[in-house]
């Protein structure tokens, strides 16, 4: 049983079109403020992002936003939620997420997002972290990048135990008990204290 207390949540800075989304941005914040987790995430409060982030932080949970400068006065409307990080670039921020949170969930988004979940998804191969990542997959928004992903297995491109690292669902509920139970159970590619992490606390992701 894997024991998390801080979330990172990667999502749209937009709401999508239809309501299913934003159901699913609340419902996610609900099921964190149940288990009393905390939220990293990307700092706005616009979209998905910020139906999240007020919902945990009304909740009485803490919430992180961590967010580059540039995109503060973009993504950020009103009154910020919770604490505020304010980084240099995207790659400072994700690495700020990182080693923050002691797991990933994706709701649905677009390049940003799935290149946020694609990187911790290759950090978990690569042996950087062993944390659960989940994928929100809501009304089957994501069944295509599963889809991807299993063709990668029948191809040879990515390996069976690999494939397992992603760990999905329709509902937050069903995703958190799923991702309590993860093990991870494929090879990594070097373990973390090979990696060359300047930050001390890095090395602990």
């Amino acid at each position: 049983m894997v024991n998390f207390q801080k979330v990172c949540v990667f999502c749209g800075s937009n709401l999508g079109y239809r309501k299913v989304f934003s159901d699913a941005a609340l419902d996610l914040g609900q099921e964190l403020v149940k288990r009393k987790m905390d939220l990293v995430y990307g700092g706005g409060s616009i979209g998905l992002m910020g139906l999240v982030s007020q919902t945990v932080y009304n909740g009485g949970c803490n919430v992180l936003g961590v967010i580059p400068i540039a995109l503060v006065p973009i993504e950020i409307s009103g009154q910020a939620v919770g604490e505020v990080l304010i980084v240099s670039d995207m790659h400072e921020r994700k690495a700020e997420m990182a080693r923050r949170a002691d797991a990933f969930i994706a709701l649905p988004g677009g390049y940003g997002t799935m290149e946020e979940l694609l990187e911790m998804i290759t950090w978990s191969q690569l042996g950087i972290h062993n944390k659960p990542v989940g994928l929100l997959n809501i009304d089957g928004y994501y069944d295509s990048l599963l889809g991807l992903f299993d063709k990668g297995v029948e191809e040879g491109f990515i390996k069976l135990s690999a494939r397992n690292i992603v760990i999905s669902a329709n509902t937050a509920s069903e995703l958190i008990m799923k991702m309590e139970a993860y093990a991870p159970s494929h090879n990594q590619v070097a373990p973390s204290r090979n990696w060359n992490i300047k930050d001390p606390e890095m090395a602990n992701l």
